[in-house]
Formats: C-alpha cells, structure tokens, sequence
C-alpha cells in the first residue's frame, strides 16, 4: 500500500514526548522515520518507572526505527550529518547550548542539505530571558500560559495537568509548521526552519481567557470570587457516583428543558423560576437544587433524560469507559494495532485525518538502536563503516533477546 509520505524521510532527534510526537504523526501517514537515541535510550522511555509495560512508549514512537547513536563522540556527529545530507525533516528538542555542543545548528546544517526542514520544540521559545529554561509540558504549557490559575476553583491548589496532554497540543502544531514548510519547498524548493514552543500552544490554548484579560475581564480572578460559576455549565454528581456535565449555552432555551429532565417541572410553575435570569442571580442556591435532583438519577438515566430534552451535556467517564466507548471506535480515535499481546492491542490514532488518504497499521515502538545497521547501510555506509562504528561505540546495535551487539 501506498502511503502520502512514505517518500518523507524524517530524522527524530527530538526528546521525551512533543518533537517525537510530531514525527508520530508523520510516520503514521507512512514517512520513514528514523529515531535518533542516546546509547542508553531516549529518557522518555524511562517514564512509566517500574511499570513492566513501557505504554508511553509505545504510543510516541511507533512506526518509527531507531539508531542509537552517542553524539558526544565525533564520529556520532558525523553519522547525523550523513543521515541529514538524505533528510527531509529533523525534529530536535535541544536548547541552543545542546545544538552548538553537537554541532546541530541550523546554520550549520543547512549548509549540508538545504532542503531541510529543521523542526524546533522549545519550552519558551527562542528568545528573552528564560530561552535555556528547562520545560514540560505541566510548567511551560498549563502553568505559564495561565491555564493552570484558570481552571482551580475558588480556594484550591491548582492542579496538575494530564500526562501529556500540553505535548501532543504541542505537536500537533509542529507537525502543522512541518507540513507547511514542505508545503513552501515544493514552490520554492529551498528547506527552512519552522518552531513552536510549549508556551505558545498553551498561550493559544488559553486565548479566549487571555483575551479576555486584554479586554480588562479576568476570568481566572473572577472564578475565585464566591459563586462564580453556572448552573448551565457546571459538573453533577448522579446517584451511583459517575458525573455529567452541563454546556448549555443557550440558557433561555434550555432552562425550561432541564428543569423538565431533571424532574424539576415545578420550578417552570412559578413565574420568577421559570425565567432562567432567577438561576443566574441565584446560581449557589440553584447549582445545589440542581445537584440534588440529579441525586435522584444514575447517570445513564440522567442522559436519556437529558438527551430526550435536547439538554447540551456531556459525560464525564472513568479511563476505562473511554477506551471502550463505541463514538472512539467507530471513528477510528481507539483503533486496534493488531500487534500480539494484550499490552498493546489498541493506540490512540493521531488527530489528523485525510480523506482518501490511509494510515500505516501501528506497529510496536523499537528497542534502542533496533535497527541500527540497518539504518546505516540504508543511508549508503559500507558494511566495513558500519563496523567500525558499532567498535568504537559511537552506534549501538540491540538485537532481540541478546542486548546491544558489539564488534
């Protein structure tokens, strides 16, 4: 089968998850990408802790092929810039003063091949006082930007964010600048180099709030202020324990549907009740009636009920119940790998979606350096170099069930 960019070669010397997040997506569209690790292994892949199943792994770097090189050593570095004379796109991660160590500086690069697409993740861009900040995502996406204030209710601590989740926003972006940037080669046929910061998507994520701020409406110091939220978008518990959560924006509509749903007709008998303006300036007293009449329901009949009333909610599910949700499977957002074991039998499919065009079946991510040689006699080393690299150290080889190969 062809695939959209199976002529794309992809060099992912990026780090832990938004960079090799990026170069994720691209290999599911059938682009060859090669994994770039440190003889020990990318970091990344020491995540999961003593958890015998490295999930997080599997996830980010499948369809991908690794070579575990040692750019500390010159013949390392020398090794990249073969494999970039035949790149497409290079995916890094490092701050300036890495870049220059390992002699991986745009500039410098570009002289080799330039055609290049040189892809950069950085925690707070490029430039001002903190551009050799170390960064995660929990700190340059969801706490910097804001989000993380935003979102506590009113006295809490703020918490933390999903494993995650500011990365894969992050690299859906870079894949996003990625594809333009080829996009501007095919016109001008000249590489360039294309960036994004952690920052920066949780600024963008965060910019109907920050906006807000601009307007002189700050939304995360309103929220801690008492009764600040609504009883049309607020989170209920139901009768065995699981939660729904309301969007209904449409307040003057769906007020008398939900005083209907939740058994509450009476409220719609009384004609200061029954203008929804009673629950905004009564929101405490209402959020509490509210939450009780859902005490009557379990969650599944609290749907039907509010779908029956075209009451805008959603569910709030354990993990559980999302991996199993029939909406994710039928829309190939859960998808089956087909792998053998029950370790890694479903993934999460990237995000983007192109009609007409498929996805390559998701394979297991690689072992260091798993394909090492193969890699290397791919990019036109002789076998003779190829030994003399895996002697010196500066390429390792993993063979199943044998550990690193060395000559």
């Amino acid at each position: 089968m062809n695939y959209l960019l199976e002529d794309i070669t992809v060099i992912d010397a990026a780090s832990f998850l938004a960079g090799p997040a990026a170069a994720t997506i691209m290999a599911d569209y059938g682009a060859n990408v090669i994994k770039i690790e440190p003889p020990g292994g990318d970091g990344y892949r020491k995540l999961a802790g003593a958890y015998p199943v490295p999930y997080h792994w599997q996830l980010t770097s499948r369809n991908k092929r690794s070579l575990a090189l040692d750019l500390g050593m010159p013949e390392g570095r020398a090794v990249l810039h073969r494999l970039i004379e035949k790149a497409d796109v290079l995916t890094t991660n490092f701050l300036d003063s890495a870049l220059k160590k390992y002699e991986m500086e745009y500039e410098q690069l570009k002289t080799i091949n330039p055609r290049l697409i040189f892809a950069h993740i950085s925690g707070y861009g490029l430039k001002g006082p903190d551009v050799e900040r170390r960064a995660f995502d929990i700190t340059g996406w969801w706490a910097r930007s804001g989000m993380m204030e935003l979102v506590r209710d009113p006295g809490q601590t703020p918490m933390g964010a999903a494993p995650g989740m500011g990365d894969h926003a992050t690299a859906t972006a870079l894949y996003g600048a990625i594809m333009t940037a080829l996009y501007r080669r095919e016109k001008t046929g000249e590489g360039g180099f294309v960036s994004t910061s952690l920052l920066a998507n949780g600024a963008w994520s965060n910019g109907m709030a920050l906006q807000g701020t601009i307007a002189g409406v700050d939304l995360a110091a309103n929220r801690q202020k008492p009764g600040s939220s609504l009883p049309f978008s607020s989170c209920y518990q139901c009768a065995d324990g699981r939660f729904v959560v309301l969007a209904a924006i449409n307040m003057a509509k769906e007020w008398p549907r939900l005083c209907r749903a939740i058994n509450r007709t009476e409220w719609l008998n009384d004609p200061e009740r029954a203008d929804f303006r009673y629950a905004i300036r009564n929101r405490v007293a209402v959020i509490e009636e509210i939450q009780a009449a859902f005490e009557q329901f379990d969650r599944d009949e609290a749907t039907a009920r509010l779908d029956a009333e075209e009451v805008t909610h959603g569910v709030v599910p354990a993990m559980g119940e999302v991996i199993d949700d029939e909406q994710l499977r039928a829309n190939d957002i859960i998808i089956e790998t087909g792998v053998k074991g029950d370790d890694y039998s479903l993934t999460v499919n990237s995000p983007i979606n192109l009609e007409g065009e498929d996805k390559r079946p998701p394979s297991r991510a690689p072992e260091i350096g798993a394909q090492s040689e193969e890699v290397l006699l791919e990019f036109g080393f002789t076998k003779d170099e190829v030994s003399q690299l895996l002697t010196r150290q500066a390429v390792r080889q993993h063979l199943p069930d044998e550990g690193f190969r060395q000559k």
